[in-house]
């Protein structure tokens, strides 16, 4: 399994990605694995500010609908528009074509608090 170390996690299996202010955020491999095949996916917080540990927008499998976490503080500046038709890029590339949202995150600095590769790694004991 796959854990890129330029990337920070959450308990909830999100991952993000900080560049400036402004965050990219998915979900895991692990997560996408767990949920299996994924069928649709739902984000109607563009805009919006959302705080951390709220949910912004849900991702359906075959056989469930999880919530997806924010994992800081921010506004939804950008949803993956290819998730729309494609939301299958989320099982294929999820830490590339994969992502889910831009957030301009509030504070850059809680993005550091999140886990690192090796913490996420021995969360889900890999």
């Amino acid at each position: 399994m796959n854990f890129p170390s330029n990337l920070r996690y959450t308990k909830d299996h999100e991952w993000v990605l900080l560049e400036g202010n402004v965050a990219t955020i998915g979900i895991t491999e692990f997560a996408q694995r767990e949920l299996g095949d994924i069928v649709f996916v739902d984000i109607n917080s563009l805009s919006k500010p959302v705080g951390a540990e709220e949910v912004f927008g849900t991702v359906e499998a075959v056989k469930t609908v999880s919530d997806l976490f924010m994992p800081v503080a921010g506004t939804v500046s950008e949803v993956n528009p290819e998730l729309d038709g494609s939301p299958e890029l989320v099982n294929q590339d999820p830490y590339g074509e994969g992502w889910m949202v831009k957030v301009t995150v509030n504070n850059p600095a809680d993005v550091e608090a999140l886990l690192d590769a090796a913490a996420y790694q021995a969360l889900v004991g890999e």
